[in-house]
């Protein structure tokens, strides 16, 4: 081994000495590693001899050991760190001369404590820079729905609001959803897209579908909309007035497939996202995007420094459709079993139903990288046979990979002191408006002007999973009671006519709202004192997070995401912070619903004081996507640190 040898210091900035066959760890002694490493930490405040050379007595177990004592005409510097290479190789020191001044004009000590203090600042601001410092990703959202262009549920809010907090913590973030087009004013929302003129061929059920993309950037995210025929009819991204569309299953293959095209051939902002991206796929409608990376793209070299995070929003959708389809999603046969997806025998239509069938989120849990729901419990409740839906032995082998994460809100949206929808503005610091904006409440309704009058409110979907079922037969009981209830949503015609009847039979106590208003939704929010939400499941839920930001206590069933964002009211607590900020109620029955309820308005109506620290404890959580967007880049930075999972 070439042996290293210190020049002399000269009156120069730094000396580098450079030795490039020094082999850290495996060629230097254990003397001048543990010297090395105090020189490394900036504590060393010894001098340095000008002139190094063999000392007299060669100890052959240290090459060239550092000299206690020198003599004072010799000039003297201060040797700071080692320099290694990529690959921890010692490559040479870093030295700061001395000034030449003998030890009467300026001691050593002195000397060595400037030098030490001003070597010590200036890597404190370097690590201090570095520790600012953080990766920024190129992360693909794909989703069926993304607000405020389209919006049927949370899924929409989640895809409308998280890209826009990624992006403001420096990432790169593109969001790729169909266009749809309705034939009504609803589509003045892609007003803003310009046609990208990048049309490209998909291989896919049996002929080659032509999709176009249209752009639009705003808020710092790409929104990305792939544009075909199928995405151009009456009625919602699923369904219309006559059931769920047939060709779902086309019309999403297509976006999973424009997806993976987007990032390698839409130069957006003058150039393209590339292969090195994160693609974020939410629920069964993107769930093909990881088998596609996997099977299509990988095999040629592509996407190999891709990487996919599932998003499940809600299990209970997962895409099924019979096995013989599976030909028509462009997939190698060899693939087939990660889509394959067989029925037990009790849910079997025939007795000579096989129960296969292709299932897209199974085939994106089998493949993905990385595996988020949108809240801690839910990401537990998936896990169970009850709350799994068929999938949940899947989903313990994966495990290790699931997360979970609970949304936050568009807190300019939904701010009671700056609400357009609402009449009055209000807020934790002066909540006189919450009242009057009841007042106005119960005037548009047509529903008596009482002030003292506690009124419950349910905003949802009219179906079994939002427990709708458990208000209907509870209506009665809790009629009896001096309340209003106001209740908006659609879904089922059955609860749709039930609403209707109930109205004409308390005409002063409820009021049913078919359909949904998202002005009215904000006003029933501001104007009612509680939110009753019974859910079945709840994967995450919103609402109960817009009434605490309303100051409108919550009162909700124990699962998922209402576990995990409303504290029970608890008047005995010890520390203040630990009082609640609402009621939850398990198991999930009437009676239960109905004591939670009771509870609430005895609240309301006789301890003014911790109702009114009820709602100022719920309007001052925090309830931003800041917290949610820091979560989600640490799943990012997982799923980057291990090689693709397929």
């Amino acid at each position: 081994m070439e042996s290293l040898r210190l020049t002399p210091i000269h009156h120069h900035s730094f000396v580098f000495v450079r030795h490039s066959h020094l082999q850290l760890g495996s060629h230097l002694p254990s003397s001048l590693l543990t010297r090395a490493s105090r020189n490394a930490n900036l504590r060393l405040t010894r001098s340095f001899s000008g002139e190094v050379g063999p000392p007299a007595s060669h100890d052959e177990n240290n090459p060239f050991p550092f000299k206690d004592e020198q003599p004072q005409e010799q000039e003297r510097g201060l040797l700071l760190a080692r320099e290694t290479d990529d690959f921890g190789s010692l490559v040479g020191f870093r030295l700061i001369p001395g000034s030449g001044t003998t030890t009467e004009e300026q001691p050593e000590a002195k000397v060595g404590e400037e030098l030490e203090e001003k070597a010590e600042a200036k890597v404190g601001e370097e690590l201090e820079e570095k520790a600012e410092t953080k990766v920024s990703y190129n992360i693909t959202f794909v989703t069926a729905e993304a607000a405020p262009y389209s919006k049927t549920g949370g899924l929409g809010d989640v895809c409308g609001s998280l890209p826009i907090a990624l992006a403001s913590r420096g990432h790169r973030v593109m969001v790729v959803s169909p266009r749809y087009m309705h034939g009504t004013s609803e589509d003045a929302r892609y007003s803003g897209a310009v046609d990208m003129d990048c049309n490209i061929k998909i291989y896919c059920f049996g002929a080659a579908q032509e999709v176009g993309f249209y752009h639009e950037y705003r808020k710092g995210v790409d929104w990305v909309f792939v544009d075909h025929p199928s995405f151009h009819r009456a009625g919602s991204p699923y369904g219309d007035m006559y059931g769920t569309f047939g060709d779902n299953q086309f019309r999403y293959t297509l976006l999973c497939h424009a997806a993976c095209e987007a990032p390698l051939v839409l130069p957006l902002g003058g150039y393209t996202y590339g292969e090195r991206c994160l693609f974020l796929v939410n629920d069964w409608h993107a769930s093909l995007v990881p088998v596609l990376l996997a099977a299509k793209y990988r095999p040629h070299g592509v996407y190999k420094d891709a990487r996919s995070v599932l998003v499940i929003h809600n299990i209970a959708h997962q895409g099924v459709e019979p096995i013989v389809t599976y030909g028509n999603l462009g997939l190698p046969l060899e693939w087939r079993g990660a889509l394959e997806w067989v029925f037990p025998n009790w849910a079997r239509m025939h007795a000579l139903d096989t129960g296969e069938a292709v299932n897209f989120l199974k085939g994106a849990i089998v493949t993905a990288d990385r595996i988020v729901t949108v809240s801690k419990g839910y990401s537990w409740e998936i896990t169970t046979s009850e709350g799994g839906y068929g999938l949940h032995e899947l989903l313990k082998d994966r495990k290790s990979v699931l997360s979970g994460i609970t949304n936050g809100i568009d807190v300019t949206e939904w701010d009671p002191s700056s609400d357009q929808y609402i009449p009055f503005k209000y807020s934790a610091d002066d909540l006189s408006g919450k009242v009057k904006c009841k007042i106005e409440l119960q005037k548009e309704l047509g529903l008596p002007e009482r002030p003292d009058c506690p009124v419950i409110g349910f905003i949802g979907r009219l179906d079994y999973q939002k427990g709708i079922e458990l208000i209907r037969m509870g209506i009665a009981e809790l009629m009896e009671d001096d309340v209003q209830f106001v209740m908006l949503g659609s879904g089922n015609p059955a609860y749709e006519d039930w609403m209707r009847a109930t109205e004409a039979t308390y005409r002063d106590k409820f009021r049913g709202w078919v359909g949904f208003n998202v002005p009215i939704s904000h006003r029933i929010t501001a104007g009612c004192d509680i939110l009753l939400m019974p859910s079945t499941f709840e994967p995450c839920g919103l609402n109960q997070l817009y009434a605490m930001r309303y100051g409108t206590i919550p009162v909700v069933h124990q699962t998922g995401g209402l576990r995990d964002t409303v504290q029970n009211f608890n008047p005995f607590a010890e520390v203040k912070n630990d009082e609640g900020t609402g009621w939850t109620f398990s198991p999930l029955t009437k009676e239960n619903m109905l004591v939670a309820l009771r509870y609430a308005i005895q609240t309301y109506r006789e301890y003014k004081s911790s109702w009114e620290g009820l709602m100022r404890r719920g309007m001052t959580r925090d309830y931003t996507w800041v917290n949610a967007a820091t979560q989600y880049e640490q799943i990012i930075e997982w799923a980057f640190m291990d090689p693709p999972y397929c």
